[in-house]
């Protein structure tokens, strides 16, 4: 098992497979940003089997694939076949934007990937086109029908709550989440680099209590993932809903995860700097042992808690660079 100086077992890797996304959602990546890694310095999947086959041999269980988005790297399904294909890893999942979900759902399921989430900030065509600049919703909605086609369950949805942007929109993307038989996921914003502080933060505490007196929510007994979510359900059990506080209510405590960036650096945490290089060991001859104890030697960098409340403008990299 890897634990952390603090005590923490770390269990699950986010692996970020491209910095590249085809939409410019407003509190991700800036508008005209151009400074995307060279393809040379990307880990090849050769690389990245081997590392996660070394991360799996030392305690990890859960993987996902992420991105910028994920479906934008070439041969996508044939990585995911070989990263199911590792003995102990016991969860492969995708998190996706969706617009090129269906066309290969398919693939994605036959080669191991169980869950999937999609990230879907509104319901609203004019809203979708302003957060993510362009005309999005519709080939997203065509990709989630195709990922309940191709079997994933559950399929989260998730939502980045915005003051003044889809606050009041929520309800609407609840009741869509029911009736579609998604599982919802609130989610505040944080200040990764400009684009995150320019997002005007809603406190998800008095919409969880809202929801709670609308939807007669009560607390979800059964593991819905790895993650960080607190759910809570309909009463007939037919909706889930989880909530994401990494401001108001942080979970940096029971934090289990580290961020595998597209170029093999990985990040101990969204709201601090640590971070370890693993491409030179990579490209440099390291041995199965070598890096074995590099990962062990990474995971001790792994700060207490972020500082994204008491240093908000900390963190210049944005959400794509570190991988989602």
């Amino acid at each position: 098992m890897l634990r952390d100086r603090f005590g923490r077992t770390i269990d699950y890797l986010r692996l970020s497979v491209t910095d590249r996304c085809d939409l410019r959602c407003s509190y991700c990546i800036p508008k005209g940003f151009r400074g995307f890694e060279e393809p040379r310095h990307w880990l090849t999947f050769d690389e990245i089997e081997r590392l996660l086959a070394a991360f799996v041999r030392l305690g990890t269980t859960r993987v996902r694939l992420t991105g910028g988005e994920p479906l934008l790297r070439r041969d996508l399904p044939l990585l995911a076949g070989r990263l199911s294909a590792l003995p102990g890893l016991r969860d492969l999942s995708l998190s996706t934007n969706a617009t090129q979900l269906a066309r290969h759902a398919e693939a994605l399921k036959c080669a191991g990937v169980g869950r999937i989430n999609v990230s879907l900030d509104s319901l609203e065509r004019g809203c979708m086109e302003s957060i993510t600049g362009r005309d999005s919703l519709a080939p997203i909605l065509a990709g989630l029908r195709a990922g309940k086609a191709a079997g994933f369950a559950p399929i989260k949805i998730n939502m980045v709550a915005m003051r003044g942007v889809n606050e009041e929109q929520i309800d609407d993307m609840v009741e869509f989440c029911i009736e579609q038989q998604f599982i919802l996921r609130l989610i505040e914003a944080m200040p990764m680099g400009a684009t995150g502080r320019d997002t005007a933060y809603l406190d998800l505490g008095p919409i969880q209590a809202r929801l709670q007196r609308k939807f007669g929510l009560v607390a979800q007994a059964a593991e819905l993932g790895g993650g960080p979510a607190r759910y809570l359900a309909t009463p007939d059990g037919r909706g889930s809903i989880g909530f994401i506080t990494p401001m108001s209510q942080h979970f940096c405590a029971s934090c289990n995860r580290v961020r595998l960036a597209v170029d093999g650096t990985l990040y101990l945490c969204l709201g601090q700097e640590e971070k370890f290089e693993f491409r030179p060991l990579l490209r440099g001859g390291a041995s199965d042992a070598e890096l074995e104890a590099a990962i062990r030697a990474a995971i001790e960098l792994k700060p207490r808690q972020h500082d994204f409340s008491a240093q908000p403008g900390k963190i210049l990299r944005f959400m794509a660079q570190t991988g989602g």
